[in-house]
């Protein structure tokens, strides 16, 4: 059962499933990747349900523009998973969180594109200060959980391009792909769930390879 409010004990519940799953150590070693570390950040919407904040990329940009994305982005020399996702957070929806916001990390998800995504889980009040900075991200969007936990949802297809499934959700009036899905979905199942799911293997559309 999803737990319908944002409060201590969804706190902890994430804490201890995150503990559990222990995601430091299946850390992908591909180091021909570049690396990027994204912020899924645990939130109120309106009426108190708990939620997580996605943006959709400005259409402007040259990669990716207009898909639907968590806050993060490129980890910077001498920058920590840690400190790049809070800077980028802070870069692209104005949200500043301390480091001790963070309760843990899920697993490195390697991209198409040439990346090795690492997803920190963090915790925000939702009064906490936010604003798109309209030269990377169009909109916010707080996404209950309990609207991400649908039956039939995420949806596994095949392509002919791959042997691996296609994850994505049907979510905001449109469907939104891996690697995004990928975090959402294993988001889902081990922080809040509290399976032991991994999701490396799972495809993204082949629009999305560049």
């Amino acid at each position: 059962m999803i737990p319908p409010l944002f409060d201590d004990d969804l706190r902890s519940l994430v804490v201890r499933n995150l503990a559990r799953h222990g995601a430091g150590s299946r850390a992908s070693a591909q180091a021909a990747l570049k690396r990027a570390a994204v912020c899924v950040i645990v939130t109120a919407d309106a009426h108190g349900r708990a939620a997580v904040l996605l943006t959709r990329r400005a259409n402007h940009l040259n990669a990716h523009a207009g898909q639907f994305a968590f806050p993060g982005g490129r980890i910077d020399a001498g920058e920590s998973r840690i400190e790049a996702a809070l800077r980028e957070t802070r870069e692209e929806i104005g949200m500043t969180l301390a480091p001790d916001a963070i309760l843990g990390q899920l697993d490195d998800y390697p991209t198409r594109s040439g990346y090795l995504i690492s997803p920190l889980v963090a915790w925000a009040e939702p009064d906490t200060p936010m604003q798109a900075n309209p030269d990377e991200v169009a909109a916010i969007f707080r996404v209950p959980l309990m609207e991400i936990d649908q039956p039939d949802s995420p949806e596994f297809v095949s392509i002919p391009e791959s042997d691996r499934p296609v994850i994505r959700y049907p979510l905001l009036g449109t469907r939104i792909h891996a690697p995004t899905a990928a975090v959402l979905y294993q988001f889902m199942e081990v922080a809040i769930f509290g399976r032991a799911t991994e999701v490396a293997h799972l495809e993204q559309p082949v629009w999305a390879w560049r």
